[in-house]
């Protein structure tokens, strides 16, 4: 039998291709990140010996979900002066904003807060147009579940973090990163490499059997 990290067994699998079918009774071989194969439960028993073992009885697995048209560092300007006609609101108040704050760092601040947003809700892959793309192309984001934690890294080959934490001002949109981490995180750390710097976060919760 072939070790690998984990087996998931949902109710639903979906595929789609060469077209789009739920299946049932089918395990989701998982090893160092990647899927190695998708088989009936019985032959995966045979087959594989994983580390971790999902069962998902009422569940239905599916691709990653694909945003093709985002603004993703615009996550920072959420609630900012709501229900008003588009016009007004671009003139008015976003671009008014956006020529007030828009920068690399609140780029930065905003794609990866978009990131966790969409890799909660199955988002996998994104589409994005906004200022200071080359920002948005550095942000790297990575995610890693256990019983009991979830383990948050983002890392930036290009400018890095500010290794300090400070409150921004009230109103401001930049700035809020480490300060919402230290915040709300079990435990977290920088680390900085030649390769540029990594942040990462621990949140610990009531694991289920």
């Amino acid at each position: 039998m072939q070790s690998i990290d984990a087996l998931i067994c949902p109710r639903w699998t979906l595929r789609v291709e060469p077209e789009v079918v739920a299946e049932e009774g089918l395990a989701v071989a998982v090893d160092a990140g990647r899927i190695v194969d998708v088989l009936p439960v019985d032959h995966a028993e045979r087959r594989y010996r994983p580390r971790v073992r999902h069962e998902r009885p009422t569940h239905a697995l599916l691709p990653g979900l694909v945003n093709a048209h985002t603004h993703s560092p615009m996550a920072l300007f959420r609630g900012f002066a709501d229900d008003l006609p588009l016009e007004i609101w671009l003139r008015e108040h976003i671009w008014p904003a956006e020529a007030r704050w828009v920068g690399p760092e609140l780029v930065a601040d905003g794609t990866r807060l978009a990131i966790a947003e969409m890799l909660a809700g199955g988002i996998t892959c994104f589409s994005d147009m906004y200022f200071h793309a080359d920002v948005t192309g550095t942000v790297d984001l990575g995610m890693s579940v256990s019983p009991g934690r979830i383990r948050v890294e983002v890392a930036d080959p290009g400018s890095g973090f500010a290794h300090e934490v400070t409150a921004p001002a009230p109103g401001d949109p930049g700035g809020w990163g480490l300060y919402l981490v230290d915040q709300i995180a079990d435990d977290w750390g920088i680390d900085t490499t030649s390769a540029g710097t990594s942040v990462w976060f621990v949140l610990r919760y009531a694991a289920r059997a």
